[in-house]
């Protein structure tokens, strides 16, 4: 059973400023290593449930963050930028099962901690088929789109609430609660990965007896909303074909499943990054 653990930062045990997520400042060595050590401990739970391989994505900024020497030796790295399927690369070779690691809830929502939809400054909401939809929803349904179901979810408690709202059966670890934007109640990396170990063990026996959640379906065509930061930066993401100018901020297009709204998705942003 081959199990892709895809990662990310701002969830991540103690992670409560851009300044534990952005190499260059001092911190940010420090929570590399704790989330190393979050991923070290979710991928010893799934080999002790039954994988007989793991693969791990570096989804955070560059994909140049998890420190390859930290990691189990059984552990495969996908790690660098940019990847045809970004934050879940990987997901279309042969994966049975996915875990998400230091996610977070998508902008706007309220007490979580660096809430955002992939960038902060550029993306103020997506929407699917008219649905709210952060990156919990967008990388759980490109896996979907490839038969892989998310069994586990460990981040911050607005983001566990989310999974647990989109992934009926989805297993979660909440490694912090949030106090505001920048502020949470942390557990120490001593509690939470023992509890992400076990979950992660857990989810996958589960998964090998039958009884993994569904995969996340998208009903198709997809129908793809963004709302940018500014009108400069919707005027360059327009540029792209198949999107359609709503007003000042927002853009709208049709595909034809999941994996080209993603895509479409992704080049927007990239767009909207050149204003």
């Amino acid at each position: 059973m081959r199990i892709l653990i895809a990662h990310d930062m701002e969830g991540i045990s103690g992670v409560v400023d851009w300044q534990h997520t952005e190499p260059g400042n001092p911190e940010y060595e420090r929570f590399r290593r704790v989330m190393t050590a979050e991923v070290n401990a979710a991928a010893a739970g799934a080999l002790e449930g039954g994988a007989t391989e793991v693969v791990v994505t570096d989804g955070h900024g560059g994909g140049r963050n998890v420190l390859i020497e930290g990691l189990l030796p059984q552990v495969r790295l996908n790690s660098g930028s940019l990847s045809p399927l970004s934050m879940v690369s990987g997901a279309d070779v042969g994966i049975d099962a996915a875990l998400f690691v230091g996610y977070h809830a998508r902008s706007g929502t309220a007490e979580a901690i660096l809430a955002h939809t992939w960038s902060c400054s550029r993306v103020l909401g997506v929407w699917l088929n008219h649905a709210p939809a952060g990156e919990i929803h967008l990388n759980s349904a490109v896996c979907g789109q490839f038969g892989v179901p998310v069994l586990l979810l460990a981040g911050d408690a607005a983001a566990c609430a989310e999974a647990s709202a989109l992934i009926p059966g989805i297993a979660t670890v909440p490694v912090k609660r949030a106090r505001g934007f920048r502020s949470a109640e942390c557990l120490s990396p001593a509690v939470t990965q023992p509890r992400l170990r076990a979950a992660a063990a857990a989810a996958v026996r589960q998964c090998l007896a039958g009884r993994a959640p569904q995969p996340v379906a998208v009903t198709r065509p997809v129908h793809l909303m963004v709302e940018l930061g500014n009108p400069a930066m919707a005027d360059a993401a327009a540029l792209m074909p198949g999107i359609e100018r709503l007003d000042g901020r927002r853009l709208a297009g049709e595909f034809p499943d999941m994996l080209s709204a993603y895509r479409a998705f992704r080049a927007a942003v990239a767009l909207a990054g050149t204003a």
